[in-house]
């Protein structure tokens, strides 16, 4: 059947409309990114500079840059590739307890079982990462181009050798 100049009219608003959401949508993401990505990069520095005012570092305030140093990573790989680093998020978490951890055991100077159970959450995560990898490495949600990995290929999820 013959489209009429209605039905055309609609198909071309459609696809007007649609181009224009998607640039919206697209903007936003951009944007939102080098917000996080900013923000992450100050709260680093702000943290960076403080040790230095100090004149020592903790091993509290060195975890607390490889969180940083982690986000850092997600919001540079999602950036890139459009696609959430989980595996990524899993090693913040893991950072964060071991962190959580360390200051606890630090200040009370006594273990308990907080120590076990913070233990505990830390090999759940490991084991999750595990997981993923497995996962991403034995049903690849995007084909690589070539046979050849880059650095950056490796931590991207579903493309790993």
């Amino acid at each position: 059947m013959k489209k009429n100049r209605a039905d055309k009219l609609r198909d071309s608003l459609h696809e007007h409309a649609e181009s224009a959401g998607n640039l919206l949508v697209e903007a936003f993401h951009y944007l939102a990114l080098f917000a996080i990505g900013g923000m992450t990069a100050w709260a680093g520095t702000m943290a960076a500079l403080e040790m230095l005012s100090k004149g020592a570092a903790s091993i509290d305030d060195i975890l607390l840059l490889f969180i940083y140093l982690e986000l850092g990573a997600m919001v540079g790989i999602y950036f890139k590739t459009n696609h959430m680093p989980v595996r990524f998020l899993i090693y913040v978490a893991i950072t964060a307890l071991t962190r959580l951890m360390i200051s606890d055991i630090s200040h009370h100077q006594e273990p308990d079982m907080s120590v076990v159970y913070v233990s505990g959450a830390i090999l759940l995560l490991a084991i999750a990462v595990l997981v993923v990898r497995y996962a991403s490495a034995q049903f690849p949600a995007i084909t690589p181009a070539t046979k050849t990995h880059r650095v950056s290929d490796e931590s991207h999820e579903g493309i790993e050798p």
